[in-house]
């Protein structure tokens, strides 16, 4: 072999086993599915062995090697995750003594939350106090300095980049302490398949969220997968694909990603379907995922929870939430939500999520005014509060609601944007509960008050996004602008024909979307109970048509950045 090609099969060697940051693994590279092929390959051998450690000890390899190339050796943090609580498990259940149980679920949750806030928060409150009292204080990368320190590596000790997944698996496995705590679980058997649970790479890095009560049963049960779920598995990851790649990615590159890049050199128009092409965006994108990572799951024997269920037929704000993004939403219900009282009372745990908010609105702002400001209200609504058991039950639900849908917002990033755009969603589920109780087409149930509820709904949810989605408030400030004051009525047709493909494209996804459960059903239906020579040339039909569309640099998954 002569030194060109050893070279070359170094280079080989080096992609495929080595990091790089720039081309990261997901589901949409062709790698991943290469690597899915081994993984299938090497799973054959060992999902019907006895001994099911051996399969999840497989599986959970397999899933440190895929977050290793989707994220570095940041899968240090998801083993110390895995270690912490693997033990905090084990002693939870052993325990009688509840004071004790109590301190061991507070150690997870705080290692676990602390662990977050470090990677995700760290440069928003520095840059904060520095706001606020005049500070020149420096973000420092300890982690890394600390393994320069012990190995002798060099890695930048002056930049904190977030893991991919964290958000994820960190609720995962503070959920699993909650759970055993409540003895709603028992423990993982043993650190192999705890860290298989935990790791389990189709859901790793964007959910959806998976509790412990409903996957860690699985392990132990025997590999099966029917005929039925074989097809379904193949159906959901095509659709996967489709709404990732054919609709999100398209729209994106070619049109909504330079609107909100700049949009102001856009007309009123443009920035208004820009808009609605993220709201599309952002649900294909997101749940074109979830749907690769339960077909993914499945063909292995593992079913995920169901994430979305057509959220954009919602006839209300409440409705949404309960088909966008279930796992976490659920998560938020579960382990905040009714802690803190949910529609019951306040308690100790709201009066302090409610001075975490008001504490990060000040950091935000950079003013100390705020605080005699939020301490008035604070005042005011505890004295409207001791009108009557009535008034003070509302105030406290309501405030609940809020608060879980501010850190819902927070949960997403430390900015304005997403304070409002959650703070925005809580208020619609606040209006709503109180016009539901006044509503006169509240029980009403024929199809022109049911689409003036989804087309409502839709519109709101829509609106949000203008902060979910912009940079900063000056791209938010842009777009509110053009939309209300440059909207050019001459040139919509003009600008119908110049994005003829993207509004194709976007009316495409929408239809899909609004199509009748009855009719997705029958094409789902059909496509399992086809034969499977006929789902090889229809699988192939679809990666090819899908591929060609790509415009561009595969684009990374949305909430892979949370």
């Amino acid at each position: 072999m002569d030194f060109f090609q050893q070279i070359e099969i170094d280079e080989i060697l080096r992609n495929i086993f080595v990091y790089n940051k720039t081309s990261p693994l997901i589901f949409t590279r062709f790698f991943f599915w290469a690597f899915f092929a081994f993984v299938l390959l090497g799973y054959s051998f060992v999902y019907k062995n006895r001994n099911r450690s051996l399969r999840a000890g497989f599986l959970f390899v397999a899933s440190l090697f895929f977050y290793y190339k989707s994220s570095g050796f940041f899968f240090f943090i998801l083993l110390f995750s895995t270690f912490t609580d693997f033990f905090i498990g084990k002693l939870l259940y052993s325990s009688k003594n509840e004071l004790f149980r109590k301190s061991l679920v507070a150690v997870s949750v705080v290692v676990n939350l602390s662990l977050l806030a470090y990677f995700k928060y760290s440069y928003f409150l520095i840059d904060s106090l520095n706001t606020l009292f005049g500070t020149d204080l420096q973000t420092v990368n300890y982690l890394a300095h600390l393994a320069n320190e012990a190995t002798g590596t060099h890695f930048n000790v002056n930049q904190i980049l977030l893991p991919v997944g964290i958000s994820f698996f960190t609720f995962q496995t503070i959920s699993y302490s909650v759970d055993v705590y409540r003895r709603q679980t028992e423990p993982v058997k043993n650190i192999i398949d705890f860290g298989f649970y935990v790791s389990f790479f189709p859901q790793l890095v964007a959910g959806p969220i998976v509790r412990a009560s409903g996957f860690v049963k699985q392990i132990y049960e025997d590999y099966k997968v029917t005929k039925v779920e074989f097809g379904w598995a193949i159906f959901m990851i095509l659709k996967g694909l489709i709404k990732k790649i054919f609709i999100g990615d398209y729209i994106a590159i070619n049109f909504v990603d330079r609107v909100f890049s700049d949009p102001v050199t856009y007309s009123g128009f443009e920035n208004l379907m820009a808009l609605f092409g993220y709201s599309l965006q952002v649900y294909v994108d997101f749940s074109g995922y979830t749907d690769i990572a339960i077909g993914v799951a499945l063909l292995m024997g593992y079913r995920l929870p169901q994430n979305f269920n057509a959220p954009y037929k919602a006839k209300n704000v409440g409705d949404f939430w309960k088909r966008w993004h279930m796992s976490l939403s659920s998560w938020l219900k579960d382990y905040l939500y009714i802690p803190i009282g949910g529609n019951r009372s306040g308690s100790v745990f709201s009066y302090i999520s409610l001075g975490l908010i008001l504490a990060i609105i000040v950091l935000l702002a950079g003013k100390l005014i705020l605080v005699p400001v939020f301490a008035l209200l604070v005042l005011i609504f505890a004295l409207l509060s001791r009108i009557s058991p009535a008034v003070k039950r509302s105030i406290d639900t309501n405030i609940n609601l809020m608060l879980t849908m501010l850190l819902g917002g927070l949960w997403h990033g430390a900015s304005w944007q997403f304070i409002i755009w959650g703070g925005l969603n809580g208020v619609g589920l606040v209006v709503y509960k109180f016009w539901r109780k006044i509503s006169p087409w509240e029980k009403r149930n024929n199809w022109l008050v049911n689409l003036w509820k989804i087309a409502i709904t839709f519109c709101f949810i829509t609106f949000t996004r203008i902060f979910f989605r912009s940079e900063s408030m000056e791209v938010v400030n842009g777009m509110m602008h053009q939309i209300s004051s440059d909207f050019s009525f001459n040139i919509i047709p003009e600008i119908i024909v110049a994005y003829k493909w993207v509004f194709l494209v976007m009316f495409f996804g929408f239809i899909i979307h609004w199509l009748s459960e009855n009719w997705k059903e029958k094409i789902k239906n059909w496509f399992i109970g086809t034969p499977i020579w006929l789902k090889v040339v229809i699988a192939a039909i679809v990666v090819i048509f899908v591929y060609q569309s790509i415009s561009s640099e595969m684009q990374p998954f949305i909430y892979f950045q949370f």
